[in-house]
């Protein structure tokens, strides 16, 4: 049993590194969308969801639910795929405009 000046400790914590990852979630939506390259967007999408794997572990830690941590897995996998659908996609328009580009010239 822990003792509950530690436990409001960890509350604070945990609040804490919630306001952060939030600010830093906003802070990579708006490379998302600002660019100025597809790298830049694709890298600041796998960012976000980096992070929001790491904020529902938070929650699963504060609010001491272990179902999270599943939810969590299924997020990562979810968004490892979106990644690289995201890079196939780009490849692929960068191939057909290369490829235009050469037979024009």
């Amino acid at each position: 049993m822990t003792e509950p000046v530690l436990d409001m400790a960890y509350h604070v914590v945990f609040l804490g590194a919630l306001i952060f990852l939030a600010v830093m979630i906003l802070l990579c939506f708006i490379r998302a969308v600002r660019g100025p390259r597809v790298a830049d967007r694709i890298v600041a999408t796998n960012m976000m969801g980096t992070m929001v794997m790491v904020t529902i572990a938070v929650l699963a830690l504060l609010l001491k639910e272990g179902y999270l941590v599943d939810i969590c897995i299924i997020y990562a996998m979810i968004s490892f795929l979106a990644v690289i659908v995201l890079t196939k996609v780009y490849m692929g328009v960068y191939a057909e405009h290369k490829r235009k580009e050469k037979e024009g010239k």
